[in-house]
C-alpha cells in the first residue's frame, strides 16, 4: 500500500515544544504515542516527569510504561540515585523497537537507510549515476531492502515499519540542463506503489525537499522554529516551508519550491524568461564549472570543494548562488514573517558555513524596512537528509501523535 505523505519547530533561544496528553478514556493509544513522542523529544526521563510533561496521571503513565516496554519500545535504565526518597529509573526508547527504510531517488545517486527507533542510522549504501533511469533504480531498491531485511535478521525484521521515499515531483524534469536523453521515462510510474508491490511493506512518497525539511523538522533545528524556510543545495536547489509547526505541501505539493523563483521581473520585449534559481545556485552549476576544466564534479560533495585545484571554482560559484539565495529569503521573509531559515545541503560542512556566511553577508544588500530580517541557520543533518527524512515518515505514522486532531504543544 502507498501513500502521500500528510501535511506534517518559536526562535532558537527558546526550549523545544512538549506533547500534552490527556486522561479521558478511549484514547489509550493516542495517550502511548504522547508518552514516545516525550521520551523522543527529551531523552531518557523518570516515570514522575513523563507525567509532569503529558500531564498525565502517575497511574496513567505507569499502565502505559508498562505495554510499551512488554512490546519492546523501551528500555529502562541505571536508577539514579543520590536524591530524597527512592532511586528513580530513567525510561529511554529502544533502539531496537522498531526499524524503517529511508529512499531517496535523486537525479545523480540512490541513497537508501536504515533508521532504527531513535532515528539513528543504521545501514547505508549509495549508488552514484548520470541519469535515474527507472528499471535500474527499481532493481537496486529491491536488492537492497532485501539485503537489509537479511542483515536484520529473522528477530527484526519483523519490526520494519516501512519505507519512505524521497524523489523529486518531476524526475523528468531539467533533463536538458543534467544533459542527458533519458532512456525511460517516470511520467507514468507509480514509485511508491512499485516498491511496496516488490517488498511487501507499506509505502509513503514525499517531495526530495520536503522530507530533507522533515529531518530538519524532526531531528534537526526545526524542533526549535515554529515558522521557518528549508533550502536545500543539491544537484538542483529546493525547499520546504514549515508554518505553526507543520510541513506545508501546498495544493500541489509545491510549497517552498524555492528553486523556480525568478531571478528578475519580466520585462515587455525580452527574449526569453527571467533564470530561475536553481540555475544560478544548484551544484549541477558548480558540478559543470568543475568538469570545465578537467576537475572531478563528485567533488561537490566532499572537502576537495575547498582545496587548491577546485577552490577558485568553488568561490565563483558561492558569489553566484549567496545572493541569489539571500533574494529569494528576503521576499519569503516579506510574505511569511519568518521566524527563521535554515540552509542545508549535500555537500561539506565547511562549504555550508561558507554559504551561510556569504548568503548573510547579501542579506546586507536589502533593504528590510518593514519586514523581519530572519536569522540564518546552517542545516543539521547534512547529505543524508532526504533519505532520513522519507525513514521518518512510517515511524512517525506508526508511533507519533496526531498532531493535526489531538496533539497540544506547550512550552516546558
Amino acid at each position: 500500500m502507498s501513500t502521500e505523505v500528510p501535511d506534517a519547530g518559536s526562535p532558537a533561544a527558546r526550549p523545544p515544544l512538549r506533547p500534552r496528553g490527556s486522561n479521558q478514556m478511549g484514547i489509550a493509544q493516542f495517550n502511548e504515542r504522547v508518552v514516545l513522542q516525550a521520551i523522543r523529544l527529551h531523552g531518557a526521563l523518570p516515570q514522575a516527569q513523563i507525567a509532569r510533561l503529558t500531564h498525565l496521571t502517575a497511574q496513567t503513565v505507569s499502565l502505559i510504561l508498562a505495554r510499551l516496554d512488554a512490546a519492546g519500545l523501551l528500555v529502562r535504565l541505571a536508577p539514579v540515585r543520590g536524591k530524597v526518597g527512592q532511586p528513580s529509573v530513567p525510561v529511554a526508547l529502544d533502539p531496537d523497537g522498531a526499524f524503517s527504510i529511508g529512499i531517496n531517488v535523486g537525479r545523480r545517486s540512490l541513497d537508501v537507510l536504515l533508521v532504527d527507533f531513535t532515528g539513528e542510522v543504521r545501514d547505508r549504501s549509495t549508488l552514484n549515476y548520470r541519469y535515474p533511469n527507472p528499471d535500474e533504480v527499481l532493481g537496486e531498491i529491491e536488492q537492497r531492502v532485501r539485503a537489509i531485511r537479511k542483515r536484520l535478521g529473522f528477530a527484526k525484521r519483523d519490526r520494519l515499519q516501512g519505507i519512505g521515499i524521497a524523489a523529486p515531483l518531476l524526475l523528468d524534469g531539467w533533463a536538458s540542463l543534467l544533459g542527458v536523453r533519458p532512456r525511460q521515462s517516470w511520467a507514468h510510474i507509480d514509485l511508491a506503489g512499485r516498491v511496496a508491490t516488490m517488498s511487501g511493506l507499506p509505502t509513503t512518497f514525499v517531495k526530495d525537499t520536503a522530507a530533507a525539511c522533515v529531518a530538519e523538522l524532526v531531528a534537526g533545528r526545526g524542533r526549535t522554529l515554529k515558522t521557518f524556510l528549508y533550502v536545500f543545495v543539491g544537484t538542483f536547489i529546493g525547499g520546504g516551508l514549515v508554518i505553526d509547526s507543520q510541513l506545508r505541501n501546498g495544493l500541489h505539493g509545491n510549497a517552498g519550491a524555492v528553486g523556480s523563483q525568478a531571478m528578475r521581473r519580466s520585462d515587455p520585449g525580452q527574449s526569453g524568461p527571467p533564470e530561475q534559481l536553481l540555475s544560478v545556485a544548484s551544484l549541477l552549476t558548480l558540478e559543470a564549472a568543475y568538469e570545465a576544466h578537467d576537475l572531478d564534479p563528485a567533488a561537490v560533495g566532499d572537502e576537495r570543494s575547498l582545496q587548491p585545484h577546485w577552490r577558485p571554482h568553488t568561490e565563483t560559484w558561492l558569489a553566484q548562488a549567496a545572493p541569489a539565495i539571500a533574494l529569494v529569503v528576503h521576499n519569503a521573509a516579506c510574505l511569511l514573517d519568518l521566524d527563521g531559515v535554515i540552509i542545508d545541503g549535500s555537500f561539506s560542512r565547511d562549504l555550508l558555513g561558507l554559504l551561510n556566511d556569504r548568503v548573510q553577508e547579501s542579506f546586507d544588500q536589502y533593504n528590510w524596512e518593514g519586514t523581519q530580517r530572519p536569522q540564518l541557520l546552517p542545516g543539521a543533518v547534512g547529505p543524508d537528509a532526504r533519505a532520513l527524512g522519507g525513514a521518518l515518515l512510517p515511524l512517525h505514522a506508526n508511533f507519533a501523535p496526531d498532531r493535526e486532531l489531538f496533539l497540544k504543544l506547550e512550552r516546558v
